[in-house]
């Protein structure tokens, strides 16, 4: 059914148990696998802790290092329970859209990724990358959460 399933990962705790299931599935259906980390850009107004403190290129360099420790783990994973694995990482300022655009890019059939299930106004707030992609994919997606 699925043969190339791309998870997305932000490399924290509940995106690690996303991407450990999403391994297994694949494993478990013979599919190959492309994991998918996205960096925003650095914005020279943001109040984000990730970029206060930060030039632009010490930003892109930690951006950069962060992402290849995350996407690794994810390899590493693959490579162990012997399935193929690609790793992209993507800067782009709308998240779920450089999935929706990756998973489409790299012909995948199926998006895995984590929800942290937040309700109420802090869902209305913060937003959900994880409602958007489900919203705008014309792929279905796998939510683990």
């Amino acid at each position: 059914m699925f043969k190339n399933i791309l998870i997305a990962t932000d490399g924290s705790d509940l995106a690690a148990k996303a991407v450990e299931q999403g391994v297994v599935f694949a494993k478990e259906i013979g599919a190959g696998i492309t994991a998918l980390t996205i960096t925003k850009p650095f914005n020279v107004l943001s109040l984000a802790p990730s970029e206060l403190g930060y030039t632009p290129i010490e930003y892109k360099k930690y951006a950069e290092e962060y992402a290849e420790k995350v996407l690794d783990t994810v390899a590493a994973a693959a490579k162990s329970a012997g399935i193929d694995c690609e790793t992209l990482h993507i800067e782009h300022e709308h998240v779920y859209q450089a999935i929706i655009d990756a998973a489409a890019a790299r012909k995948c059939d199926l998006i895995i990724m984590a929800s942290h299930g937040r309700r109420g106004a802090s869902a209305i707030v913060l937003g959900s990358e994880t409602v958007k992609v489900l919203t705008h994919s014309k792929i279905p997606v796998l939510v683990y959460r």
